[in-house]
């Protein structure tokens, strides 16, 4: 018994056998559940012929009508990227061009400290060909703040020290605040000194936090000339009046003392004193009416 179970031939043909068996309800499994489809398959078109013709229809239209719908959103949604790509760069060129005509100079400066962008009359008065990419420190290497806002310093608890506009840059990136308004004495690589006004206006994100500063700069040089030149002259005019008072004091004085003096000699003297008195003040009011308005005022205070 034990040599039949053991023989080559007997295993293979109970192998053959058992895999035959396998085979057979496998197929057997397969096709009921094939006929089983298939039934119902007959009976869905049994039940579409009996419900009428458009039924058959109607999800081809349904799916249709729904991409038709999804082709119209992506066009209309086209239409609405190209219209905002159009009005950004409108926006864009709008803003430079306002940028390139405006006589004071505009830096945009970044988180980083860094120039971001810069318009061609900052470039003028700074006298820097390019200007991005530079620090605050570069550019105003310097420059003192020799004066501000004076609502500024009360409202933001600033001291009216003397500081770096530099610093006050850093300051604003880093520490925020508001609008700071400024003055300072500046002078280009080239040698000039300029008077500049110098306006420091933080930009914020819609979240709250800071985009970066932008740093409005007017050259006032012209202004601050005008303005010294009439202290001056306000100076020299303060300085003439006094004059004038101490010449028509010592005239009058002279003209009581020749009034009434009799005698020959010294009445000779005083009328030489009121003649001399007389011209050294026509002098002084002839020398202030013909002063050009270019002319140094200090010229004058000394004759």
């Amino acid at each position: 018994m034990v040599r039949v179970l053991t023989n080559p031939l007997i295993l293979r043909g109970t192998l053959l056998l058992l895999l035959a068996s396998g085979a057979f309800f496998l197929g057997m499994f397969v096709i009921r559940r094939l006929r089983a489809n298939l039934l119902e398959e007959v009976e869905a078109e049994v039940d579409l012929d009996a419900a009428g013709p458009g039924s058959r229809a109607m999800p081809v239209q349904l799916y249709s009508g729904i991409i038709q719908q999804l082709k119209q959103q992506k066009h209309e949604l086209q239409l609405q990227t190209l219209a905002e790509q159009r009005r950004l760069r409108t926006t864009e060129n709008f803003s430079q061009a306002v940028l390139s005509n405006l006589p004071s100079g505009v830096l945009v400066f970044g988180t980083n400290g860094l120039v971001k962008q810069a318009n061609p009359a900052a470039k003028d008065i700074l006298g820097f060909r390019s200007l991005p990419g530079m620090s605050a420190q570069d550019i105003f290497r310097g420059a003192e703040v020799c004066s501000r806002d004076a609502s500024q310093v009360f409202s933001d608890g600033l001291k009216n020290s003397t500081s770096s506009v530099w610093e006050e840059i850093n300051s604003v990136l880093h520490q925020g605040g508001g609008r700071r308004q400024m003055e300072t004495n500046y002078a280009t690589p080239a040698g000039q000194k300029l008077h500049l006004a110098v306006t420091l206006s933080p930009i914020p994100c819609v979240d709250g936090s800071l985009l970066g500063m932008a740093c409005l700069i007017s050259d006032r040089s012209e202004f601050e000339r005008v303005r010294r030149q009439q202290q001056m002259q306000g100076e020299v005019s303060a300085e003439m009046a006094l004059q004038l008072r101490t010449s028509l004091t010592s005239i009058a004085g002279y003209a009581q003392q020749l009034a009434h003096n009799r005698e020959p000699g010294l009445a000779s003297q005083l009328a030489a004193d009121i003649a001399n008195e007389a011209a050294s003040l026509d002098r002084r009011i002839g020398g202030f009416l013909v002063q050009k308005p270019g002319d140094s005022v200090c010229t004058e205070a000394k004759s």
